[in-house]
Order: structure tokens, then C-alpha cells, then sequence
């Protein structure tokens, strides 16, 4: 089931009695890891509510074409464009056939006709009906249209006839899901990736940072999200918007990345990439109100911050780990001395010591080192370096 970590499954409930099995796979398709959306015809709500579906979902249930308060959170397009599937469970006989025909005239209809993702049905109806010549040519119209037909099963009917026109039940259904979408390189994997700076407060308006923009880490995640991987995003205090797809947690003080770091790799984490640039010290006391400028030198006595990335390489769950180290010079061996202190997978580094790559910079250009070799990745932009690096990741973590 890993196919569908991070996809979004749009499921379309048309009337049938088999309409409470779509209530449980709601919940199936949400424990697989998919972001489900539910669309509802108005036979449907005849055999289960919308209130039951958005309980289960965490999401309104749209149910009308030309609904304003909807068109105005999320419009029929948008939701045709967000779906990475259209999945109808049960598909009615009445549903196939208009689908069939290019019929556009309720919502469930319209997404069908307005979406590029793939569409798949479970069909569910009468036995005689599914039987009956009109069906069958529908289902074979369909079936040229390119939409996936799962089922149906044959078995005992709540009419009381025996015979072909069970839906699937919803592990089925999950398992038939999965199989429309292609094995990606991190499909299934939790990856988790701390960006940016760490602040550590001096006094109310003052504070010790390292000039990062969280650029990179921000790029990975959104390429680890592309990839299939279920991402958590650490991010310090940076100007940037989450990545589609990224569950993000914002923290200020290294402290803070620390314990959130710690605490996902503690639920399941496969990698994690430490690119944030942290604070190695802190103040150990921070003033209450700004400190005056009253005499000529301030002193300030600093302790360590905790080694984020030394800390999850030594995890008892410990996963696949990265480092991240920026160097002014002698880079190549900076880095190789901190990727064995600190017992790496891997490591990467880049030169800071210019404008060109790095700090606040849309470009960069990394030599990634691991404990039997390495690559050189010239400059480009953080975007191609970021899926050139998540490659390179995904190549170790197998091996």
C-alpha cells in the first residue's frame, strides 16, 4: 500500500446500498497514507450522510455543481486538478452509463469530465443489471476511455439474487488503488528534513543566527514529496511557503529542532537530512529586557547546542542519516572528518565562501561524500541540485 503515501484520492459515492462500504474505505485509504476528498450524488445521500463522510475524511463533503460556498473554498476545477485519482465506489449502473455517454450534469459527472488524473470505478448494482447489454456496453466504452474498473465480485446480493454486481470489498479496492500508480524512488518512506537557521535569544530583540534561507532543505522536501515519500519538514524561522505535500512543524531555538527531530525519528523515520544550518551555542543567560547601550563591551558566555545530526546518528532507531556541511575551506576535508566523528550515511558540502552558491542563494554546487566514495554535483539550481542529491540518497538507503 505504500503507492499511496501522499496521494490524493478523490472518492466519488454514487446510490447503492453498497454506499456504507465507501465509509470504510475512507478510513482505509487514510491509513495507507492518502489524502482523501469526498464527493457525494444525490442518491448517494440517500444511503449514508455527508456528515458521516466528512467525520471520517476531516473534510467538507461536496455534494452540488453550483454550491457558492464551495466554488469558493475549493471549485469543482480545483478539486478535478487537485486529484491524483477519482476513485467512484460504488459506481452505480445510472453513473456508468452517464459517464459513459460524456454526461456532465452533477458534480461527480463534471470532475470526471474536468480531470487529468487517471478515474476508476467499483461498480455495484443488481446482478441482472450488470448482465444486461446496456451495462455491458457502457463498461466497454469505459473501459476505452481508459478508466479502471475494479470488480465487480459475485456472491450472495441484498435483492437476495446470487450472481456478479458485488462491489469489492474496500481492501480490494485499496489494493486495486494502489496498482494504478508507478513504484517511485521514495514511495512509502518517511523522510524527514530540518531547513533553515535556529535563533537563540540574547535578550527580547536580539539574537545569534547563521545566515541561512532554508532554500535547500525546502527544495529536498519537495522533491522527497515528489518521489512518494510522506515528508516532515523542521523548518527554523525562514520566509519560504510549505511544499505541497509536506507536513511542516516550526521551531525558533536549536532546542527546539533537536526535540522535534528526535521526536519523529522516534515515531518512524527511514531518512533524515539535516540541512539546517543551527546555532552551535546559545546564551546561557537570556536577558528579560533589552540590554542598554551603556558600556563599551557586553560579555556574553555561550554553551553548546545540541549536535542535532550526531544525536540521530546515534538513535536507537536510527535512520538512514545525511549531514549538511557549509565551509569556507578546506571543505572536502572538514566535511569527510565530520561524516566519521559523527558516523554518517552520508554527508554533503559546499563552499560558502562566495555568493554565488549557498547562503541565501537560488543556486548551489555540492560534493556528496559517503563512507566508499563520492560525487561532485556542479553548480545549478537548488531545485535540480535537490533531485540530483534525493537520487543519490535513494541509491545508498537500498543499498
Amino acid at each position: 500500500m505504500d503507492r499511496l503515501v501522499n496521494k490524493r484520492i478523490l472518492l466519488g459515492v454514487s446510490g447503492g446500498i453498497a454506499a456504507y462500504k465507501s465509509a470504510d474505505l475512507v478510513r482505509r485509504l487514510q491509513d495507507a497514507g492518502a489524502d482523501v476528498r469526498v464527493v457525494m450524488t444525490v442518491s448517494a445521500r440517500e444511503f449514508i450522510t455527508p456528515l458521516t463522510m466528512q467525520a471520517l475524511s476531516g473534510h467538507p463533503v461536496h455534494t452540488d455543481l453550483l454550491d457558492p460556498s464551495a466554488e469558493a473554498a475549493m471549485g469543482h476545477i480545483e478539486l478535478a486538478r487537485w486529484a491524483d485519482l477519482v476513485l467512484i465506489a460504488p459506481a452505480s449502473a445510472n453513473l456508468m452509463a452517464r459517464m459513459a455517454h460524456g454526461h456532465g450534469n452533477d458534480l461527480l459527472t463534471t470532475l470526471c469530465l474536468a480531470t487529468g488524473a487517471p478515474i476508476a470505478i467499483a461498480p455495484a448494482m443488481n446482478q441482472q443489471m450488470w448482465a444486461d447489454v446496456a451495462t455491458q456496453r457502457n463498461l466497454l466504452m469505459l473501459q476505452e476511455k481508459g478508466v479502471h474498473v475494479f470488480g465487480p465480485a459475485s456472491g450472495s446480493q441484498a435483492c437476495g439474487d446470487v450472481g456478479q454486481g458485488r462491489m469489492l470489498e474496500p481492501m480490494e479496492i485499496l489494493q486495486a488503488a494502489a496498482g494504478v500508480f508507478d513504484h517511485q524512488l521514495l514511495t512509502g518512506k518517511h523522510v524527514v528534513i530540518t531547513a533553515g537557521p535556529t535563533r537563540e535569544a540574547i535578550d527580547p530583540v536580539r539574537y545569534i543566527t547563521n545566515k541561512s534561507s532554508g532554500k535547500m532543505g525546502f527544495a529536498l522536501a519537495e522533491v522527497a514529496a515528489e518521489a512518494g515519500a510522506r515528508v516532515t519538514l523542521i523548518a527554523g524561522p525562514v520566509n519560504l511557503a510549505t511544499p505541497s505535500r509536506v507536513q511542516r512543524i516550526d521551531v525558533i531555538r536549536a532546542q527546539d529542532m533537536y526535540e522535534a527531530s528526535v521526536a519523529a525519528v522516534e515515531q518512524g523515520c527511514d531518512i533524515f537530512i539535516a540541512t539546517a544550518a543551527v546555532a552551535d551555542y546559545r546564551p546561557v543567560v537570556t536577558a528579560d529586557h533589552k540590554i542598554k547601550k551603556s558600556t563599551e563591551e557586553v560579555h556574553l558566555t555561550l554553551v553548546k547546542n545540541p549536535d542535532i545530526v550526531a544525536a540521530i546518528s546515534a538513535h536507537s532507531k536510527r535512520p538512514f542519516t545525511v549531514g549538511f556541511a557549509a565551509e569556507t575551506q578546506d571543505v572536502v576535508a572538514y566535511a569527510n572528518a565530520k561524516l566519521i566523528n559523527k558516523k554518517l550515511d552520508m554527508i554533503a558540502t559546499n563552499d560558502v565562501s562566495g555568493t554565488n552558491v549557498g547562503f541565501n542563494s537560488d543556486n548551489n554546487a555540492l560534493t556528496v561524500i559517503w563512507p566508499d566514495g563520492h560525487k561532485v554535483l556542479p553548480l545549478a539550481s537548488k531545485r535540480q541540485i535537490a533531485t540530483q542529491l534525493m537520487e543519490l540518497i535513494a541509491i545508498r538507503y537500498r543499498q
